[in-house]
Formats: C-alpha cells, sequence, structure tokens
C-alpha cells in the first residue's frame, strides 16, 4: 500500500517555449504524516536509447509532511541544448517526474514531449544550425503513470483520527490509484 498518492500534476506553462523553464503544480494526498521529506525530481530524455544522455533539469525536497491532500509548485530549468543530439531535439522526447521516499522512488509519471519550430516556415524548412530560440514545446497531458511498493516504516492513519489538509484546494481528480498506465484514457491536467 502506498502512503503517497499523486491526485494531479498541472502545467502551469504548457505550451511554452523549449528555453523556458518548466513551471507546475503537483497535488498529491498522504494517508499518513511522513517525518522524512519527500524528493521530486524532474528528468528530460531526448533519446531513450542512451541513458547517458538523460538531464535532471531540477530536484527539491518537500517534508516534513502532514496527512491529507498537499500540494507544491515545482520550477525546473529547461534542458540544456548542448546535451541533444542534434537528431533528437525536434519531434518527441520524454519528461518523467520521480517521486522518492528515504532513497526509494514509490512513483514515475513520464509525459510525451513534442518540440516543433514555431513557425510553419520554418516547420517546413528547418535551420541549420537549430534555432533553439524558435522552438516551441508541448506536453501531452496523459502521463503513463508507474507506481513501486517500498518500505514506508509509517502505519496509515487509523479511522476517526483528524486528518489535517495540506495547502492544496481543488476539484475532484482522479487519484493516481485510479490510474491505469495502459489506459488510453487517463488524463492529468497538462495545460493551465
Amino acid at each position: 500500500m502506498s502512503i503517497v498518492t499523486i491526485r494531479n500534476v498541472e502545467f502551469l506553462n504548457n505550451p511554452a517555449r523549449f528555453l523556458d523553464p518548466y513551471h507546475f503544480r503537483v497535488t498529491f494526498e498522504c494517508i499518513a504524516p511522513l517525518p522524512e521529506d519527500l524528493e521530486w525530481r524532474l528528468i528530460y530524455v531526448a533519446s531513450p536509447g542512451n541513458e547517458e544522455l538523460d538531464q535532471e533539469l531540477d530536484d527539491c525536497l518537500v517534508g516534513p509532511v502532514p496527512a491529507g491532500v498537499n500540494a507544491f509548485e515545482f520550477e525546473g530549468s529547461a534542458p540544456s541544448p548542448s546535451k541533444i543530439p542534434t537528431e533528437d531535439v525536434l519531434g518527441v522526447a520524454a519528461l518523467i517526474l520521480t517521486g522518492s521516499y528515504k532513497e526509494q522512488e514509490f512513483v514515475r509519471v513520464g509525459y510525451y514531449q513534442n518540440t516543433e519550430y514555431d513557425s510553419d516556415e520554418l516547420k517546413e524548412s528547418p535551420p541549420d544550425p537549430i534555432r533553439f530560440d524558435r522552438l516551441v514545446r508541448d506536453i501531452n497531458s496523459k502521463p503513463r503513470v508507474t507506481r513501486f511498493q517500498i518500505k514506508w516504516d509509517i502505519l496509515p492513519q487509523q479511522p476517526g483520527q483528524t486528518v489535517s489538509v495540506g495547502a492544496a484546494t481543488s476539484a475532484a481528480v482522479p487519484s493516481a490509484n485510479d490510474l491505469d498506465a495502459e489506459d488510453p484514457d487517463v488524463e492529468m491536467n497538462g495545460t493551465s
């Protein structure tokens, strides 16, 4: 049983220029207080066949975490153009958000990102070298969610105990427990 369940990931600047930072809000539910921090990492994958080219764009620690619904905003830098092979710049890449507790990854939320030029003229005749200042990115709103069983060392809250509510208030969103990684209808808000 997972103590933490992602409820929503909302990209606050999508679509955006390729060189703009990623800005998003993560809402999650915690069924028991966590005395240790949760670590969140944002990873850009331009070349799926070569893990050495993956770029960790940023990471942040959130905690200690009270029981209830919690949220935080996360800003990650854009990928470094010099670390992306020229043939992998345009088209589809992956953006991965991971969550860990005590150095154990418990969730991975992956999104496809499409990168293209901002005008039809440049799309039809791409310049050489690539003009990163003219690229735009669009993150698909349907994630692939993978959950991992970890040792939480925490007991879930018992019925009848008071639950404190964190910073987030929002309309009902699907629980990550309701998300099926193979379900094409799974949606998390990828646009603002």
